[in-house]
């Protein structure tokens, strides 16, 4: 079998390190040349034992237990009285023993990645007395490595990032690769890198696993990420050696390398001059490749003859510039704007300056579109005055709006009536002067404002509006009065010249330079022996007491006169009445009783007395009245007559009669009395517009005699009338009234035998009709043939 130049150097190393080994495990016990060892004596005679370490390959594969060393002790003559025995890890379950010739195997595979090494302990014992000739001594037994791992990346697979346009040789990212085999005996753990896939943009570093960059200018727009496969081999990447890969994505970031470029080099756009203030015109938006904050842009207006139109902003979202309007267009006035714009970069890297300028200008013309506008008023808010005194029909002022269209269409004018509820304005159609309509009063309203709109003559849907503020001027015509009323009083043992009020006055009108008032008595008031008035000059006056020794009994009330003049142009004048009554005051002055009547009432008996009697009283009344209203308010039949209701009683017969409409047929109720007295019933739970559907209540006074003579008399009258029907088959119906909302129920034609109605509904009209239902549901019948 021929062996192939790789297999054949691993067999020789194989062959030469297993040699070795074996030379070294030939460790014997070399003989002592002092006395010999006893257990049982003090004296320790010199150790006997001579020990190595065993070494032994990891990972055999053989059939036959692998031969580790050999124990051997001077003290065995070779006559089989020694015996050898082996104790510790893997003693019996792995490492065996020969207690004849102390040759130790190996009985498993072993890993030296799972275990490195054994510790054992070895004894010579004489045979017969089982009695160890030599101590126990401890060895060792180690695993030799071989090469039977790969290397494994255990943080794999890696992602990393560069910057584009990176110079060659920029740290990309580091990998790293484990192996598990010893790395302190050859080479089975020195690994190296290389790359397998990602040349020739990328290299690896062989020993230390950098990755970095191979070409210089790689452009993330034209490829942002790249998959590399990095291989870590063994055996310092010699032949035969074991090798692992992982792969790493690598993505190139972005810088700002691309300028931002307007795709076209002009715009128009056309926009109706209607269009509101802070409108969107049109959106631009410059191309540019780079992203994330690379690509912010903002834009400006560099020239044109509309920097005080339109502004330009950012859309922060999609980069666009949003051209908005600032003022309000006339097509009228300009009918284009020219505007040069410019994007540029927010974030310019200064490596990449050379690539030329990050920034672009272009032209956006914007068209204006005439639209039909409605009528402008001269100004915004007109603000007129007028006189409360003016008359009717007195011109206020004069409003004025034009048509700005090109066309001038004639404006006619009219008034918001929603703003002029009261109609105090009138306005000419065609000039736009405003006059009153009605009296004005200042107190009742001193400002009107008011919405006059303009309709073009052409096209009245187009209506502008102004607004105007109509200021009443003031007039003196308001009287003054007492600012409230007064409530005064006077003590009984009040002295003269005391002061018992103090008055004010008020006024309606509004006087440029404020009110002024005047105070004083009447003509008749003014040689009273009682009070005085003193004008405080203030718009106040003060009442005083000419006399002392005022007695209820005498006067309780007095009634005091009072002159007040304002200082209008011309001035208004009024006399207000102060009412002062005469009271029995504390030491301190104040009013206790007011009434006269109080010294006539009985001793003993106060005015809080009088007024719980009263209240008492007040109760008794309610509670009497609750009672009897609460006895007239029981339960009462729906019908007012005691006699039971028999709206609901239902008497049936064999035979049917003509029912409600049929004139003809008998009428039961007749034969109840002959005395019919037919009494309208007022219902209780029935509205008057419906009280014709109650049913009416016969009362009857039960006669057997007249009874059976009047029923003799309908016989013979029944027997020669051919229209009658049969009188031993009569069908009684209650009076159900005339237009009867669920009409009539007869089942029987008077004039016609063929009936072809279907009474099948009567079955949806409840419990009440379910007889009737079931009596006619299905369907007509003849009951004369």
């Amino acid at each position: 079998m021929k062996l192939g130049k790789v297999e054949f150097c691993h067999f020789l190393q194989i062959l030469a390190l297993f040699l070795c080994l074996s030379g070294m495990n030939q460790a014997e016990i070399t003989r002592s040349r002092s006395k010999p060892y006893f257990q049982s004596g003090r004296t320790r005679t010199k150790r006997s034992w001579v020990w190595n370490q065993f070494f032994v390959l990891e990972e055999y594969m053989g059939t036959d237990p692998l031969y580790v060393g050999k124990l051997h002790s001077d003290v065995d003559k070779g006559d089989g009285s020694i015996k050898y025995i082996l104790s510790g890890e893997g003693a019996s379950s792995i490492f065996i023993i020969d207690e004849n010739t102390g040759d130790i195997h190996a009985t498993k595979r072993l890993d030296r990645e799972e275990q490195a090494y054994y510790t054992l302990r070895a004894q010579a014992l004489d045979r017969l007395t089982n009695k160890p000739v030599e101590p126990e001594s401890e060895f060792v037994i180690k695993i030799q490595d071989i090469n039977d791992n790969e290397p494994k990346f255990l943080d794999g697979p890696y992602t990393a990032g560069v910057p584009e346009m990176s110079p060659v040789g920029t740290s990309v990212v580091q990998v790293t690769a484990t192996d598990a085999d010893d790395p302190t005996y050859g080479n089975s753990a020195r690994v190296v890198y290389s790359i397998l896939q990602g040349q020739p943009y990328f290299s690896v570093e062989p020993k230390t696993g950098v990755i970095k960059t191979a070409l210089p200018n790689m452009d993330r727009e034209a490829k942002d990420q790249y998959l590399l496969v990095i291989q870590a081999k063994d055996m310092v990447g010699q032949n035969g050696g074991l090798s692992g890969t992982t792969s790493v994505t690598v993505t190139l970031t972005d810088v700002n390398d691309n300028p931002p470029r307007f795709p076209r080099r002009s715009y128009q756009y056309n926009v109706p001059e209607s269009l509101p203030v802070a409108s969107v015109v049109a959106r631009i938006k410059a191309a540019d490749a780079d992203v994330g904050a690379n690509a912010e842009m903002e834009y400006k207006i560099v020239d044109g003859d509309g920097l005080g139109v339109f502004k330009v902003s950012v859309d922060k979202d999609t980069q666009e510039g949003i051209i908005t309007i600032q003022k309000e267009l006339d097509f009228e006035a300009k009918t284009s704007y020219t505007l040069r714009i410019e994007a540029a970069n927010m974030h310019v890297d200064p490596r990449f300056l050379s690539l030329g300028p990050f920034s672009d200008m272009t032209t956006v013309k914007i068209i204006v579109e005439d639209v039909d506008e409605p009528p402008v008023f001269t100004s915004r808010l007109y603000s007129m005055v007028v006189s409360e005194a003016a008359k009717v029909g007195t011109i206020i002022g004069t409003v004025a709006a034009h048509d700005p269209d090109a066309s001038s269409s004639p404006v006619r004018y009219s008034i918001d009536r929603n703003t002029d509820l009261e109609r105090y304005f009138n306005i000419d159609a065609n000039s736009g002067v405003i006059t009153t309509a009605k009296s004005l009063d200042r107190e009742t309203n001193a400002v009107h404002n008011i919405t006059v709109l303009a309709m073009e003559s052409q096209n009245p849907a187009q209506i502008g509006r102004g607004y105007v503020a109509i200021t009443i001027l003031d007039i003196n015509d308001n009287a003054p009065e007492f600012a409230m009323e007064y409530e005064t009083t006077v003590c009984e043992n009040a002295q003269p010249g005391q002061v018992i009020q103090k008055i004010s006055a008020i006024d309606k009108d509004d006087p440029p330079n404020g009110h002024q008032f005047y105070f004083s008595l009447t003509a008749e008031a003014a040689n009273n022996h009682n009070f005085t008035l003193q004008d405080n000059k203030d718009n106040t006056a003060t009442v005083l007491t000419k006399r002392n020794g005022f007695r209820r009994q005498e006067q309780s009330v007095f009634y005091l006169p009072i002159f007040i003049v304002d200082s209008g142009s011309p001035s208004l004048s009024s006399t207000n009445t102060l009412t002062i009554r005469v009271c029995d005051c504390d030491a301190d002055g104040i009013a206790q009783t007011c009434n006269a009547e109080a010294y006539i009432l009985p001793a003993g008996l106060s005015t809080g007395a009088l007024i719980a009697i009263l209240a008492c009283v007040l109760t008794l009344l309610v509670l009497v009245l609750l009672i009897v209203t609460m006895r007239r308010r029981k339960k009462e039949p729906l019908i007012f007559d005691e006699e039971r209701d028999i709206r609901e009683n239902i008497v049936r017969y064999d035979d049917e009669g003509g029912g409600e409409e049929d004139t003809e047929a008998f009428d039961m109720a007749a034969l109840r009395n002959l005395n019919i007295m037919r009494d309208t019933k007022t219902r209780r739970d029935v509205t008057p517009e419906i009280q014709f559907l109650s049913r009416p209540t016969f009362k009857s006074i039960p006669d057997n005699v007249i009874f059976r003579e009047f029923i003799w008399e309908r016989l013979k009258e029944a027997d020669v009338d051919p229209c009658a029907p049969p009188y031993d088959s009569l069908q009684t119906y209650a009076f159900e009234g005339n237009g009867s909302v669920a009409e009539s129920l007869s089942s029987l034609d008077s004039i016609s035998s063929n009936s072809d109605q279907n009474y099948d509904y009567l079955s949806d009209w409840g419990p009440r009709f379910k007889r009737l239902a079931d009596m006619y549901g299905t369907g007509p019948e003849c009951l004369y043939s």
